[in-house]
């Protein structure tokens, strides 16, 4: 219970409940330093080329096998108030680089360990706070001047990000092929604005086939769509030709009011089931004339429809969700139509070929569209191969990490060297500053350069090296302008010569890691109401 005495003698007054618990002092640097180490020692493990993986089981009994830091942490049910602060870092992280949260979190970890102990020797909060402010403005100057420009046309630099991003994931076995997908993906749906390149990952789509191995995965410029034809005597194969999208139901249509019609002869049933005929045929025909050999629809297709157009050999699939029909419209350039009588000329899309392939599955046949527009296509597809399930799952979010990078390097148009070379030269650069600087704030400095070693310590202690000697070598390297001094996928130190990692990925983990263990270092009391 936290109380209040103003010192006058009288009883002190109580401003929360009993079973509040108020922790200040030193007792709150412990707190809060162990929970950031514990979470930090959690995924050093899974980090770099010889990372292993964590096997997660769920509340609901579900397992799941991953080195990936974003997917360990959105799975972790953390209670203590700096691991939260971590799981939002975390996530930060990954929307806005979609990569390199485990360097992150190790950095920050590092960060608050090296507080904790200078926390106990006496040096205040604030102290560290402007030191650790003034250290990461400096490392991103060190960095910006280390880094070296991308181009759009680098493909074998943007490659090398890509498999940086891959290693030690479950796709890194073929991820010299994924490599050069994944950059095809990128460059395809990249836009030149002025000087600058900007890229919408949002318009690659990853399609899980699984069937076949990884190595079998493809790059389709165009869209994959996985529903079984509604007729079996439509078209598989399609030559270049025109498409029409609609949203709304092509049948007869429904009146929103209930209604009865008296029939007494025959004729009037025929003729009423003429006029019926007559709508459906007008309807078929409005798309026959537009030219289409190609049609998708979000809502039904009448059976009658649906056949007259595989008379004439126009390919018709139905009841596709919402967001395949407005693919297939943004891949081909077509415009979504709500009504039948909105066909024209300027509304249908162009596709180069299509192709339907059938497989045998567990739910019997299943059928896939492959629907190739070639390099007008507004959308590209990842055909990710192999096995199902959690397995593809993993293949999907490593090429998904790779595919952040490469995209940031292009709208970034810079690179730094893997391997740890980044880090351990802005902490080599960090200690040359801290010996200019007269005040506490050194310490601080000297801190921030021991935490950012922790990242290239990490990658030899993963592959069984010895951590002091690999880590000398690695300063003696660097000191002396090896250019791409590095840690390799041995654990080992020497010069990397394709090993490239996006800077903005970097930059923007060492800054927020930053920011989180300076904010956690302004707490000066922790107050929790479950006594805890």
């Amino acid at each position: 219970m936290s109380q209040l005495n103003d010192g006058s003698g009288r009883a002190p007054v109580a401003i929360v409940r009993p079973t509040t618990s108020v922790t200040s002092g030193v007792a709150v640097t412990q707190k809060l330093v162990s929970a950031s180490v514990a979470f930090g020692n959690l995924l050093k493990g899974t980090f770099g080329p010889n990372g292993l993986d964590k096997m997660l089981y769920k509340t609901n009994g579900e397992t799941a096998v991953t080195n990936d830091g974003a997917k360990i942490v959105a799975e972790l049910l953390v209670k203590h108030p700096a691991a939260k602060a971590f799981v939002q870092l975390a996530k930060s992280q990954e929307n806005a680089c979609g990569d390199g949260v485990t360097g992150c979190l190790i950095f920050a970890s590092e960060l608050m360990r090296e507080s904790g102990v200078l926390l106990e020797k006496g040096l205040h909060p604030l102290v560290l706070v402007n030191g650790f402010r003034e250290a990461m403005d400096k490392t991103i100057q060190v960095l910006m001047n280390h880094a070296d420009v991308v181009n759009i046309t680098d493909e074998g630099i943007l490659q090398s990000v890509a498999r940086t991003a891959m290693t030690g994931t479950s796709v890194e076995s073929v991820g010299r092929q994924l490599a050069d997908i994944v950059v095809k993906a990128a460059i395809h749906v990249a836009k030149q604005n002025d000087d600058y390149y900007s890229v919408n990952i949002e318009q690659v789509r990853m399609a899980k086939k699984g069937i076949g191995s990884l190595s079998d995965t493809t790059l389709i410029e165009g869209v994959i769509i996985d529903k079984n034809l509604d007729l079996e005597r439509l078209p598989r194969n399609l030559s270049a030709g025109k498409v029409v999208v609609f949203s709304c139901p092509l049948e007869i249509e429904k009146t929103s009011y209930d209604s009865e019609i008296e029939i007494s002869t025959t004729e009037q049933w025929v003729s009423f089931m003429d006029a019926e005929e007559a709508i459906l045929e007008t309807k078929a025909q409005s798309i026959i004339d537009s030219g289409a050999s190609m049609v998708f629809c979000a809502e039904t297709i009448d059976s009658k429809i649906l056949h007259r157009l595989a008379d004439n050999d126009i390919f018709a699939l139905a009841s596709i969700d919402k967001a395949g029909a407005e693919d297939v419209a943004l891949a081909t350039g077509a415009l979504m139509i709500d009504h039948i009588d909105g066909i024209d000329e300027n509304t249908l899309g162009s596709f180069e070929s299509m192709v339907v392939e059938s497989y045998d599955s567990d739910e019997g046949r299943r059928d896939r569209l492959y629907l190739h527009v070639g390099g007008s296509s507004g959308l590209t597809t990842i055909d990710v191969c192999g096995a199902g399930g959690v397995a593809s799952e993993e293949f999907v979010r490593g090429i998904y990490d790779a595919l952040n990078s490469v995209a940031s390097s292009i709208e970034s148009g810079s690179v730094l060297v893997g391997g740890g070379n980044a880090h351990i030269t802005a902490a080599l650069a960090m200690r040359e500053h801290a010996e200019s600087i007269a005040g506490r704030e050194r310490l601080a400095i000297e801190a921030f350069a021991r935490s950012l070693e922790a990242v290239p310590a990490t990658l030899i202690a993963n592959s069984g090296n010895n951590l002091l000697d690999g880590l000398l070598e690695l300063r003696s390297m660097v000191r002396n302008n090896l250019p791409g001094s590095g840690i390799d996928a041995e654990g080992k130190p020497r010069q990397l010569t394709d090993v490239w990692e996006c800077s903005d990925t970097i930059l923007h983990g060492l800054e927020a890691a930053c920011e989180t263990a300076c904010g956690l270092l302004r707490v000066d009391q922790v107050i929790s109401a479950r006594g805890d």
